[in-house]
């Protein structure tokens, strides 16, 4: 007998929410979801300790996860002189991300 499964459209929800978040009072639309892929290739590349490719790899996560003109937004944000977002910043925003789209929390909950 042959071993076969049949995985169907994925993983798909018809019903998912709106993914967005604010920053300097501005508000970044996200796709509602997103290609596994995504995050697989920005874990690959932050094991690395390539800080390039670290940092592309954020990148391109982002350009994946906004919506075209919420990107661009944010882009022109980034190389704002008068608003900064840091290092952390940007880190905190991928994290969240990522936990929103695996449906994860990236910290483990406290003990009781």
């Amino acid at each position: 007998m042959t071993r076969f499964k049949d995985f169907g459209t994925g993983d798909v929800d018809p019903n998912a929410e709106p993914v967005s978040f604010k920053l300097y009072d501005e508000e970044f639309h996200c796709v509602k979801q997103l290609q596994g892929k995504a995050i697989l290739e920005l874990i690959s590349a932050s094991n690395s300790d390539d800080v390039t490719r670290n940092a592309d790899a954020v990148e391109l996560f982002l350009s994946r996860v906004l919506l075209k003109e919420s990107y661009a937004r944010f882009t022109a944000l980034q190389s704002d002189p008068e608003k900064i977002v840091s290092v952390e910043t940007l880190s905190d925003i991928t994290a969240w991300l990522i936990e929103e789209y695996s449906n994860r929390p990236s910290d483990r909950p406290a003990a009781s």
